[in-house]
């Protein structure tokens, strides 16, 4: 098995990625297919959306979990907006101002007011992609207007809806650009941090990367969030105390790290490698989520309405859940195993997978997970078998699950086999994720 975080690694893997992308969304356009569907207006901007995150540098798991939440709005507030069954988020989350209404009497093509609202939001929350990324999006927009445009609707039905679908967008992309998380610059990592002292504390632990000699996005959890009133909504208790007694619950939760990262069971790396979800690699964990919704509305064929409704709540849900356990984060500013146990058990060891650049407490795949599931199994129920196919296209098998809550603790576990948190961190951050999910369905959206 090949083992994960190594450079060579990583590169063969990135020009699988970068090639798999330019075949599968650059691929030149079918200019006469068919009308699409709303729903196929949906699938085709996500598909795109977890390719761009795959192809953006500065897509780290946090700035991935914001743009999918937008995402998830936009889609939800241009159907809600033409659909008896749904009411607006406005009011409900925070800051969100009443968006712009349709005029009375006119006739509106709903197709088409969902995909110019998905693509002004896709070119103002991907307007740093490169150039291929760029090109993608200016295909798809093209593609999908020149086959949403019925022949049954009149030119001014197709220009008024366009401008509506638009007029959306621009509401929620101004919106957005005020949450403190909209200009990232040198991919997340200030240009200053001063460490803070004492062996408890976070150090950097990638010597040969310049950039992760601080950490990524320290001010996240500032941000202001989408359903969660403030960072510190779903604050938690501290992590165990900083010990180097043998006795003690902080000392016997890295040897528990360590020890299983000495002898892991084939089904534990395939578990740590399907749930690796690492930047510029994959669409992030946020991104392996809203996959698998995106399976789960295919497979059961779910309507227009239900689909937006799952996508606006799992994307509020993530984002907010990023910027939670982001404040928590650097509220403890904890060390990672990978330091503690070179210094207490052995200082050639090294983890499974590659220690992500920022502290440890809590785990973030743990919180955005439990926060996810919390929405997902509230929305479909438990149990709620399924199958995910995510990571297929990177060689990982695809896994089945009985429902969302256990996917969600294997996603945290993993974490533990890749031998980047404590257990702590684990079980804390799936208890945070809960509570940040629970205000997302609390939204009401059905009239």
């Amino acid at each position: 098995m090949l083992t994960l975080g190594r450079p060579s690694w990583r590169l063969r893997w990135l020009a699988r990625v970068i090639a798999a992308f330019l075949i599968i969304v650059l691929y030149p356009l079918n200019v006469e297919a068919a009308t699409p569907t709303s729903e196929e207006i949906v699938h085709k901007w996500y598909t795109l959306s977890l390719a761009l995150i795959r192809h953006t540098p500065t897509y780290s798991p946090p700035v991935a979990s914001r743009a999918l939440a937008y995402l998830g709005v936009t889609a939800y507030e241009a159907v809600a907006s033409g659909s008896p069954k749904l009411q607006s988020l406005a009011g409900q989350l925070q800051d969100l101002k009443p968006l712009p209404q349709r005029e009375a009497g006119r006739l509106y093509d709903e197709v088409i007011v969902l995909d110019a609202a998905l693509a002004f939001m896709m070119h103002d929350l991907f307007s740093n992609t490169g150039p291929s990324g760029q090109q993608a999006i200016r295909h798809l927009e093209d593609e999908l207007k020149n086959s949403t445009s019925s022949p049954d609707a009149s030119p001014e039905t197709v220009a008024l809806s366009e401008a509506y679908g638009k007029a959306i967008a621009a509401h929620l992309a101004a919106w957005s650009h005020e949450d403190g998380g909209a200009t990232v610059e040198n991919m997340g990592f200030p240009w200053a941090y001063d460490l803070k002292s004492g062996p408890e504390h976070w150090v950097p632990t990638n010597p040969l990367s310049r950039q992760q000699q601080v950490p990524l996005l320290p001010n996240w959890g500032n941000n202001r969030g989408f359903a969660m009133p403030a960072g510190a909504s779903c604050a938690l208790p501290p992590p165990y105390p900083y010990s180097e007694d043998p006795a003690s619950a902080f000392y016997k939760d890295a040897l528990e790290t360590f020890q299983i990262g000495k002898a892991l069971t084939p089904e534990q790396k395939a578990i740590a490698f399907f749930w690796t979800d690492d930047a510029m690699a994959s669409p992030t964990p946020a991104g392996h989520w809203v996959s698998i919704l995106i399976q789960i509305a295919e497979h059961d064929h779910l309507s227009l309405e239900k689909q937006v409704d799952a996508l606006a709540r799992l994307g509020i849900a993530m984002a907010d859940a990023f910027i939670g356990c982001w404040h928590e984060k650097y509220r403890y500013d904890l060390v990672r195993p990978i330091t503690y146990i070179r210094h207490i058990f052995a200082a050639d060891w090294s983890p499974f997978l590659l220690t992500p650049p920022f502290p440890e407490y809590p785990s973030g795949h743990s919180t955005q997970s439990g926060a996810a599931a919390t929405v997902l199994a509230g929305l479909f129920g438990t149990p709620y078998p399924f199958s995910d196919t995510t990571r297929e296209r990177d060689g990982a098998v695809p896994r089945s699950f009985s429902g969302f809550i256990e996917a969600a603790k294997e996603a945290g576990i993993s974490r533990l086999y890749g031998g980047i948190h404590f257990r702590a961190a684990i079980e804390r951050g799936f208890e945070q994720g809960q509570c940040i999910g629970a205000y997302s369905l609390a939204l009401k959206t059905w009239r």
